[in-house]
């Protein structure tokens, strides 16, 4: 649970802020009923939602700012410019992406620790010249923030490594969350300064600032929230063992948009939300969105590209020339392969080495001819285990070069960085080969680049002396599975890192490919990098989060929940909740009322492992049976013996079973069947399909009906169960494709059913039964709260469109739940349907005692 003080970092104050966009009316019609939008604010006639502004506006969140600040050396004071180089200078290029009409406002914290005397100064001119707002973390603060949660916990889980014992990584500390917590307090803090809420887009980037979309959606219902999670996400195994797993992806889910890297990871965060949340995706149109309290979160999957322009420029540079030719001169007559990663336990170092020291054990030819040149970037945080790398890593190579070097020959050249663009540059013109052997990586963009600087310039051609644009371009990527570009790199030789016989064997086809197939691979490679850069990466993503956000003042948003439990509800202008004073209005001024109700998940929880209802339900089905005025019927798939036995204590309760096979009006009154055209047998074949199921999935069970098969997964594990779920549909419409049946998948079931049986026949069996007998209702309660419940609410609308009920009547379709459906209203779950129900049976209460009327009735057959 989360603790009290964390908790308090959400109760902040919610000022008021002024805005031009025309606001839904949120004016009462009834007691508790908000009305409908007018017809002119949902055609957008309204002047002031049609105005646009002439600049658009991104604010994009990361941890770090791109600006390198300093202090002048004679005048102390503080200079600043654009780190266009740096490690993350991936939030500085993304602008490329946008339309110069669209301004880019950055937030994140400094390089520098700035004196809080000069913390305002430094910020407005950030903001007046570098469009930057940095947020000032006090040291302590950052210290437990990154160096503490982010690198030390965060980072790790996020890679696979789990701290199972004390010495095997940093394990859970509560006050570095809180300090995470806080310092995205911060971060939110900054962007309220700037963002202008009903036009702002907020693109926040990666793993440090996660809980940032709880603070801003509660502060700004209707804020525009993207998210790009720059690392991996990993498996549900994994990431269930964080303790505070449900407040990040709750704050995840506040987004609009979530982005990643791969498919992979896309597919391991929505296995999270669905075993922990119980949250259920759905692909439409090529686009996978996520239900959440009526919002729908979008996911996206789109790797990161790398800046074209930015690459040619420096490869045009006349140092990048020169320091490319004094590397092939130091390596003639040798082939380079080369590795540049940053320092630390994931990158695969070592074992590369070790690859590299296999390949020379097993290939004597290649010695003194083949070069691994490794560039280590310097290491993002401090700990232990960075030095543990970094001894292991040297001790190899030592080992390595001792045993098979010799005068004037190294077979692993180590280049501690961090080095320059132009170096880089260089080194990947003259590689025959790049090795990426990351045992677990986001997005290495290393292979991108590498592709680009093969490809060449003018001024590296003349500085390797090639033919200039009629030069063969080649190149060879060996890159590790486990790494978020390899699925994009479809030329590459993928490799198990921890396998290093297999990674030796890809050293050794990638010096001994023919040039030909160089040729092919790097052609395929550049084609793809070329047109998937930084750029389109940025468009992209804008492009859907514009989308995602396209319904943001077509719904009625409030906020719910404390902490960073909080969640938006975001409902249809004509879904809406379903208020206990109004249907109690219509209900009085109504003479012949038909009320029909679901069963599971609507008058009993679905978790509840006794369904026999309780006093409680007992009590209010009996109070409106009494009145002589209703028609109450229980509307359920279940078996007429069930409900029989659990509802006997209702006499003038009618029940409909098996989804209006079976109906009777009364305790007393004889169960009718549904005539159909058709025998049983095909039961015969479904039912030994069922059984074959079952016995592969665990948890799962077959309910055998008399007109019905029906099996259940909901005790199986999420995911197999669905899987399984769909894959017995797909069986079932195969083997009964002649068969007069229905096959249909619901709530955690796969049901078999003969054709016209559903519950939208029963409502017009009922309302043609009462209406020959002179009853014609002038008041329709439904409610239910899966999809066979939709066929009732579908056949009510039905109905009321073809104007077969009183024009007067006052009809209420109910949904139990927030989620779409053919009704209008909805109660959040079987308490509220228990407390209107009691509403409605007080005001039966009320009204005179008038004598029994006859509720045995003839059922016609609609």
């Amino acid at each position: 649970m989360l603790s009290r003080s964390c908790f308090n970092l959400l109760n902040f104050d919610q000022y008021p802020y002024s805005v031009d966009r025309a606001r839904i009316p949120r004016v009462m019609t009834f007691p508790g009923i908000i009305s409908e939008f007018d017809e002119e604010d949902l055609e957008g006639n309204n002047s002031n939602v049609e105005v646009e502004n002439e600049y658009e506006r991104r604010i994009i969140v990361a941890n770090q700012l791109p600006v390198k600040a300093y202090r002048d050396s004679e005048t102390k004071k503080w200079c600043f410019e654009w780190d266009r180089y740096a490690l993350d200078t991936l939030i500085l290029q993304l602008k490329d992406g946008f339309s110069p009409n669209v301004e880019i406002i950055y937030v994140g914290c400094l390089k520098a620790e700035v004196d809080p005397s000069e913390q305002d100064e430094v910020a407005q001119f950030l903001l007046d010249k570098f469009r930057c707002v940095p947020t000032f973390l006090p040291l302590d603060l950052i210290n437990k923030f990154y160096h503490g949660f982010c690198k030390h916990y965060l980072w790790p889980l996020f890679h696979y490594m789990l701290p199972v014992t004390p010495s095997h990584g940093v394990r859970f500390d509560k006050s570095m969350w809180q300090a995470y917590v806080s310092a995205n307090k911060i971060f939110a803090d900054k962007v309220y300064e700037v963002i202008n809420p009903d036009e702002d887009y907020v693109w926040i980037q990666d793993y440090h600032l996660m809980v940032l979309p709880t603070f801003l959606r509660r502060r700004y219902n209707r804020v525009k929230v993207g998210f790009f999670l720059h690392s991996p996400f990993p498996s549900s195994e994994i990431y269930r063992t964080l303790p505070v797993r449900e407040e990040i992806l709750r704050a995840l889910l506040n987004c609009d948009l979530v982005g990643f890297q791969t498919f992979d990871y896309a597919r391991h965060f929505l296995s999270c939300c669905s075993r922990m949340l119980g949250l259920d995706y759905q692909s439409k149109r090529g686009y996978i969105g996520l239900d959440y309290y009526g919002r729908t979160v979008t996911i996206k999957i789109l790797p990161v590209g790398i800046h074209m322009g930015q690459l040619q420029n420096v490869m045009s540079l006349p140092d990048t020339g020169k320091k490319a030719k004094e590397l092939k001169e130091k390596y003639e007559g040798k082939i380079v392969m080369l590795g540049i990663d940053d320092m630390d336990m994931f990158k695969g170092i070592g074992l590369k080495f070790l690859a590299m020291g296999r390949l020379l054990d097993e290939n004597p030819v290649l010695r003194g001819k083949v070069v691994l040149v490794q560039i280590t970037n310097p290491p993002r945080s401090k700990g232990s285990d960075v030095q543990e790398v970094q001894k292991e890593v040297n001790r190899i190579a030592s080992e390595i070069n001792k045993k098979y070097g010799k005068p004037g020959y190294k077979p692993i050249v180590c280049i501690n960085g961090p080095v320059s663009t132009q170096d880089k540059i260089a080194h990947y013109a003259v590689s025959e080969c790049v090795v990426v052997n990351a045992v677990r990586d986001g997005m290495n963009l290393v292979p991108y680049e590498y592709t680009v600087s093969r490809q060449g310039s003018d001024n590296l051609d003349k500085a390797l002396q090639l033919d200039g644009p009629t030069a063969s371009r080649k190149s060879v990527i060996i890159v590790s599975e486990f790494v978020g570009c390899s699925p994009s790199l479809s030329g590459a030789i993928r490799v198990n890192p921890w396998n290093i016989d297999s990674v030796s064997e890809a050293m050794g086809l990638a010096v001994t490919m023919p040039d030909p197939e160089k040729e092919l691979r790097h052609e395929k490679h550049y084609k793809y990098v070329s047109s998937h850069d930084v750029a389109y990466w940025a468009r992209s993503f804008d492009q859907d989060l514009q989308r995602a956000c396209a319904e943001h003042y077509h719904k009625r948003c409030w906020g719910i929940g404390f902490g960073l439990g909080f969640r938006v509800v975001a409902l249809g202008p004509n879904f809406r909740k379903l208020s206990v004073e109004h249907i109690v209005s219509a209900y009085n001024r109504t003479n012949s009322r038909l009320i029909l109700l679901d069963y599971d998940g609507t008058m009993m929880p679905e978790d509840k492992v006794n369904k026999a209802p309780g006093e409680e339900v007992i009590s209010v089905l009996n109070s409106l049976c009494s009145d002589p005025k209703n028609v109450v019927f229980i509307v359920s798939g279940r078996g007429k013996d069930s409900l029989s036995q659990w509802l006997s204590p209702c006499p003038r309760l009618g029940l409909s079973a098996e989804h209006g096979y079976f109906t009777r009006w009364s305790k007393n009154s004889e169960w009718e069947s549904r005539p159909i055209a058709a025998d049983m047998d095909w039961k015969r074949v479904a039912l030994p399909v069922m059984e074959h199921y079952t016995e592969a999935t665990d948890g799962s069970s077959i309910e055998q009906k008399e007109s019905a098969l029906v099996w259940h997964h909901q005790e199986a594990d999420p995911d197999f169960g669905a899987w399984q779920a769909k894959e017995l549909l797909d069986h079932l419409e195969s083997v009964l494709a002649n068969e007069p049946v229905v096959v249909k998948r619901g709530q955690h079931i796969v049901e078999v059913k003969p054709q016209n049986i559903s519950k939208g026949i029963v409502v017009e069996s009922l309302m043609a039964s009462m209406k020959s007998r002179g009853m014609s209702p002038d008041f329709v309660l439904c409610i239910g709260d899966d999809r066979s419940d939709e066929d009732m609410f579908e056949s009510i609308a039905s109905h009321v469109s073809n104007h077969f009920l009183l024009d007067k009547a006052e009809v209420f379709a109910c949904t139990v739940g927030q989620k779409p459906s053919m009704a209008k209203f909805y109660l959040d779950d079987t308490v509220e349907v228990i407390k209107m129900l009691q509403g409605l049976s007080a005001a039966s209460g009320q009204l005179p005692k008038l004598p029994n009327r006859e509720t045995s009735v003839e059922v016609v057959t609609a």
